[in-house]
């Protein structure tokens, strides 16, 4: 039982690591997040593609804060 619950929040955290920068981008109101995207599930299983994802989701400009 001890084994399910361990494996099932092993695949739920690298299913997160593996979307992070979906994430990122989503919450800095990138423009480019359906490419980002894209990019992340057809070539984030590479490890180039991941960090280049994610390299594109850190930059570029975040959306203007509300005062």
């Amino acid at each position: 039982m001890d084994d399910d619950i361990l494996s099932s929040i092993y695949v739920l955290g690298t299913a997160f690591a593996y979307c992070l920068p979906t994430f990122i981008a989503l919450g800095r109101g990138h423009p480019n997040c359906i490419p980002i995207l894209v990019v992340n599930l057809s070539l984030g299983w590479t490890v180039i593609g991941w960090v280049g994802a994610l390299a594109w989701a850190l930059k570029g400009r975040q959306r203007a804060h509300e005062s």
